[in-house]
């Protein structure tokens, strides 16, 4: 399918608005449960409320936690990923997705209406979420133990998006606007030419920036571009128009209809669409450390200015059919993200003290999702249930003509000396397209015994299928501005060099040239799961509960590719059979009290760029490179739990956990081969041992003093402890060159990416007005302790993400049945993020005090958001 065709397409819906299309039902594939299937069937419940969803928690026989579409509401959600960092021991951290129990995000797994779904950036494991918008969704579920019926990709946790249930009729529509206090009604903005026009706001400038066609459906073979093809074939310009930027906006409208089909049928249509637009201004320090001599010196020191306009565009249809035992559901979603960035540095390299260098990047990040879904379950009887569905996804993230230039640092940015050649002028190409993926699952369960006093059978047999394929094309090239001639320096502007390069080109001074390798710019991933599973459900008495599974999973994961220079291509074939078992029990002590017990061996795959064999190169000699050899993860888990519910607003809950992880993916920094930058890679340990405690709570303030009955406060915290027994490939890395080190004299460390804490909290104000409609107001607050963002290498520490305190606030208020209102101020703390060189080196550090690895602020948020339901 051609992505831009769907594009226009969705375009020519709404003006003004790209599309997203959703389901509206979703079928539970965890187990039947009469609580769950009432969230699915009964539409007349409305099981989406704060209430209904602390009971689920309460009665479900695993692990299961959710954030209501009510509290999506109340709490100012926007997005996906801000509404599950409100859930115990769940963090986001900066552009790289949300960490479970401090556990990197490649610990995740995603569930969309229960199908798999794959990641649309190959530096994330699943989809960013913050482009999936909450006004379709139903209700978030997070599973932190893991069950047979899950894919046995688990660690940190599943999540699975449940779309808006269609309950009954609604239109709505929706505006934001948001000021940003360091990004909106900047002067100087920049933005790449072409970028913030209507292309550029729909997404559709991607298709400027494509490679040249006389090499783009080739093997590459050094091509020099003549004249003509030099000044016409690339439709992209280095310019960039310095803007004074606008608030950041979105807009939403959903419809739900909902009709009689009969006499006891319904067929529902959902129908959403949203759109937004986003400036975002950071400044701070893009450093690098290095062994000079033994001594841990500063390499690289600079300064970096990013500009990032964003656009998100979604869409979603959905058609439900509902009779009697009858459910089938249909949807369709459309993702797209394009990130225009301009990134600006100035400094010196590689040690390089006395020559001070500025040099920019000129990117796109352009990423496209479309995934069609369709379920279906029928219930015989009162003991047989039938559930199956399947998914189909194109999905492609690209980085197209991803330009670079670099020069010695201008006094006059009008009027600056440049040179051709060496790596002065260069233009990327990487293209990460999802030529296929597909996922499936079936499921039989059949209900044994006689029911009981709260009508229930005792026994449940569930025997299913669920499994995906997900294919990958990969390609990296690049082109050079070569000097032709004389090497003559010539003069820019440093904002518009276009006419410049283009002068050059006329008068036989540069041409451009294809320098890609022939065989190692391509490479495929072709990853294959397949598994089949059983769970049978036993309750003894009413107060017992027991589950017990066992998964039956085959992995294979292809690799194809080529060194650099070499015809011969590579083909790394991993075929591995897993039996993950699992094992919960729930104890309920009385009305209010919980007991939980769970067990289970999982797995875990790696997010795809830990495994491209690439080097993806930046300009600031950082190198990132996968690792084709790398293994998945054995997890062993174990959780025990007590839960308290003294009300069915209230619930306090203590969680203790272990993992052991065998092939723990870790992520490092080290000197690279050619000794002029560093490479960031990664690399399997030996093993990894957790332990922690997960502390929640939810009080009504009414419990101290009726003044206070209006209030409610929340919090939740994880503390952990981790440690790691290394590799042989790690002690290569991180042992330092010292005469008789040996390998025990390593500092002790733990997992990378596990925080130490996780702290979460919410105070709520509720009260009513003279319509008896709600109006709220929430204080939220999240931070999680110092972790290794990435493990140090020869001679020295580790680099630390350091804690970053965020305290929003949210206000919202039901005007009456038509009119809502909702204000959100994020980050009024407005925190540094730091990740920096700990102090605790093995060899003697001579930095100045300088520990910054990269820093930078965010700014604060205010954010005003008008509804309108008819």
């Amino acid at each position: 399918m051609n992505f831009t065709k769907v594009s226009i397409a969705v375009i020519f819906l709404t003006a003004s608005s790209t599309a997203f299309y959703a389901q509206d039902t979703r079928q539970d594939t965890i187990k039947k449960e009469k609580k769950i299937e009432g969230v699915v069937i009964q539409g007349s419940s409305n099981k989406k409320t704060e209430t209904a969803v602390l009971g689920e928690q309460k009665k479900a026989i695993i692990q299961k936690q959710a954030v209501s579409a009510e509290e999506i509401s109340r709490k100012g959600i926007s997005n996906v990923e801000q509404g599950l960092t409100k859930v115990t021991g769940i963090t986001t951290v900066e552009g790289r997705g949300l960490f479970v129990r401090g556990l990197e995000e490649r610990y995740n797994y995603l569930l969309i209406n229960g199908l798999g779904s794959p990641s649309n950036n190959p530096f994330q494991k699943i989809i960013a979420l913050k482009q999936f918008p909450t006004d379709v969704v139903g209700k978030l579920n997070i599973y932190k133990t893991f069950n047979s019926n899950l894919y046995g990709d688990f660690a940190g946790a599943t999540f699975d998006i449940e779309t808006l249930t269609i309950d009954k009729s609604f239109s709505k529509i929706e505006f934001s606007v948001g000021v940003n206090t360091l990004s909106t009604f900047r002067d100087n903005f920049k933005v790449a030419e072409g970028a913030d026009g209507m292309k550029g706001y729909l997404g559709l400038n991607s298709r400027d920036r494509r490679l040249p066609n006389e090499v783009r459906d080739y093997r590459p073979n050094t091509h020099n571009f003549t004249k003509d093809e030099s000044l016409n074939s690339f439709k992209d310009s280095w310019n960039v128009n310095n803007i004074k930027t606008l608030p950041n906006t979105s807009i939403g409208f959903t419809t739900v209809q909902k009709v009689k089909a009969g006499e006891t049928g319904n067929i529902g249509i959902l129908f959403s669409l949203n759109q937004g637009s986003k400036y975002s201004y950071k400044e701070g320090d893009n450093n690098q450390f290095r062994d000079n001599g033994q001594i841990i010196e500063v390499s690289n020191l600079l300064n970096k200015k990013s500009y990032i306009y964003e656009l998100e565009s979604s869409a979603l249809l959905g058609a439900a059919y509902k009779n009697k035992g009858t459910n089938i559901n249909l949807n369709a979603i459309y993702l797209q993200n394009s990130a225009n960035i301009i990134e600006d540095f100035k400094g010196y390299k590689n040690f390089s003290v006395e020559d001070n260098r500025f040099f920019r990047t000129n990117q796109q990040d352009i990423s496209k999702f479309l995934n069609l879904q369709l379920t279906a379950s029928q219930k015989i009887g009162e003991r047989h249930l039938f559930k199956a569905g399947g998914s189909y996804v194109l999905n492609n993230y690209s980085q197209p003509d991803r330009k670079i230039f670099e020069l010695t640092y201008p006094q006059d940015f009008s009027h600056a000396a440049f040179s051709y050649g060496g790596n002065n002028l260069i233009r990327q190409y990487l293209d990460v397209d999802g030529k296929f993926y597909a996922s499936a699952f079936g499921e039989y369960s059949v209900f044994l015994g006689e029911k009981g006093e709260k009508k229930e059978f005792p026994m449940q047999l569930s025997v299913g299928y669920n499994g995906f394929s997900d294919i990958r094309k990969n390609s990296y090239r690049f082109i050079f501005g070569t000097p032709k001639g004389t090497n003559t320096p010539v003069f820019i502007d440093i904002d518009s060099p276009q006419s410049t390069l283009e002068n050059s080109i006329k008068n036989d001074k540069l041409f451009y040239k294809e320098d890609s390798d022939a065989y190692s710019y391509l490479s495929n991933i072709y990853q294959f799961v397949n598994a089949g599973y059983l769970n049978f459900d036993y309750k003894p008495t009413e107060s017992w509960d027991i589950l017990i599974g066992g998964r039956f999973e085959n992995d294979m994961r292809i690799i194809r590719y080529n060194k650099p220079g070499v015809s011969d291509r590579i083909n790394l074939t991993t075929n591995k059979n897993y039996f993950l078992p699992s094992l919960s029990i729930k104890k309920a002590l009385d009305s209010k009290n919980n007991l939980r017990l769970s067990l289970s061996k999982t797995v875990t795959r790696p997010i795809l760029i830990e495994t491209m064999p690439i080097e993806y190169i930046n300009p600031d000699n950082t190198t990132v490179r996968g690792n084709e050899n790398i293994k998945n993860s054995e997890n062993y888990n174990i959780d025990l739990k007590w839960e308290y519910f003294p009300s069915n607003k209230e619930m306090f809950a203590v969680n203790l956990f272990a993992k052991r992880i065998d092939n723990a993916i870790e992520k490092s920094i080290a000197p690279s081969g050619n000794a002029s930058g560093v490479v960031i890679t990664y690399y399997n340990s030996k093993k990894a041992t957790l332990a922690g405690i997960e502390l929640e709570g939810i009080l009504s303030l009414g419990r101290i003093s009726d003044a206070l009955d209006k209030f409610t406060f929340g919090a939740n915290a994880t503390f952990m402890y981790s440690d790691v027994k290394r590799s042989e490939e790690q002690l290569k890395t991180e042992r330092p060159n010292i005469a008789g080190f040996t390998d025990d004299q390593l500092h002790k460390r733990g997992l990378q990416g596990a925080a130490p804490y996780t702290i979460n909290a919410d105070l709520k104000y509720e009260y009513k007005n003279s319509k008896n409609l709600s109006s709220t107001l929430s204080l939220v607050y999240n931070v999680s302790g110092s972790k290794i963002y990435a493990v140090g290498g020869s001679g020295t520490d580790n680099y630390y993400e350091k804690p970053f305190n965020q305290l929003d606030f949210v206000y919202q208020n039901q005007i009456d049945k038509n009119w809502n209102i909702k204000f959100r101020v994020q980050n009024i703390l407005n925190s540094k993020y730091r990740v920096e060189l700990g102090d605790d080196n093995y060899y003697t550090l001579r930095t100045n005090d300088n520990y910054s690895l990269n820093n930078y602020f965010n700014g604060v948020n205010f954010n005003f958001t008008v509804g309108y339901t008819f």
